[in-house]
């Protein structure tokens, strides 16, 4: 998901997939440890995405 699309959500829109991401990357980080993850770099990807969410809405809260 690139920052042009996670800007155009709301506040809530953007709270509700920053809880759904953090949920897999925790997945993602489990099964990795258990060697059951195909593609280890899904967990930079999640990570990424995760800190666009955070910056779209400090960025909304801050205006």
């Amino acid at each position: 998901m690139k920052f042009n699309q996670v800007k155009d959500l709301t506040v809530n829109e953007l709270s509700k997939k920053l809880r759904e991401l953090k949920d897999e990357s925790f997945s993602l980080k489990m099964k990795n440890s258990l060697g059951q993850v195909n593609n280890p770099l899904e967990i930079r990807t999640k990570r990424r995405e995760i800190a666009r969410i955070m910056t779209a809405i400090s960025q909304k809260l801050g205006n």
